[in-house]
């Protein structure tokens, strides 16, 4: 989604552009877009329930105790007249039906990856191929998990060729701030590339 803005300083009409951040549960969502977000993000967590138990596989993440059952958002300006909307959407396979919403007029999208439980991110990927939204895989490097490299991530999931696999920790800001750029680029040439096929 393109939305169209005012510039507080000038009045110059900015861009903003809608991202998901997308991913398994407990991989780093809700971090990241707070580590970004020049704004204080809206959070919509609750506490991890007993009966939550039963439905949310928590290995690896059993440090994890609070859990989105919305979304996140967040606001970051890339360079004059250009910002991201992020919307981080929730991990847990009951909360899914929020994506269709959440995703209309999305520009693209990050799925967040976390190596330990790459098995996690499928739904995600799955979900932006077969809608044909441009998205970028994004590990993130968690301490103690097992280093691999792009091309092994990229063929683990079966990924579309040309799709950006880049490594990130989630905790950075100039780390999400670069993978967020990597987004944006590679969106545009895939709106780019769709629009000349389209006329031509």
């Amino acid at each position: 989604m393109v939305f169209e803005h005012s510039d507080a300083v000038g009045d110059s009409s900015a861009l903003a552009l809608k991202i998901l951040v997308a991913g398994g549960f407990g991989v780093g969502k809700t971090t990241l877009v707070g580590a970004v977000s020049e704004i204080r993000p809206l959070r919509t967590e609750e506490l991890l329930s007993e009966a939550g138990q039963l439905v949310d596989d928590t290995d690896g993440v059993d440090q994890k105790v609070t859990t989105t059952v919305a979304m996140d958002f967040g606001r970051i300006t890339i360079r004059s007249g250009l910002s991201l909307y992020l919307f981080g959407t929730p991990g847990q396979d009951r909360f899914w039906f929020l994506w269709d919403e959440l995703s209309q007029g999305a520009l693209g999208a990050v799925v967040l990856a976390d190596t330990r439980r790459l098995e996690d991110c499928f739904p995600a990927v799955d979900y932006f191929e077969h809608r044909r939204i441009p998205f970028v895989v994004a590990v993130n490097c968690f301490a103690g998990a097992r280093a691999y490299g792009v091309p092994d991530v990229s063929r683990a999931l079966d990924l579309d060729r040309g799709t950006p696999v880049v490594l990130c920790d989630a905790r950075n800001r100039d780390s999400g701030k670069e993978v967020l750029i990597r987004l944006v680029e590679y969106a545009g040439r895939m709106h780019a590339a769709r629009l000349l096929d389209s006329v031509g």
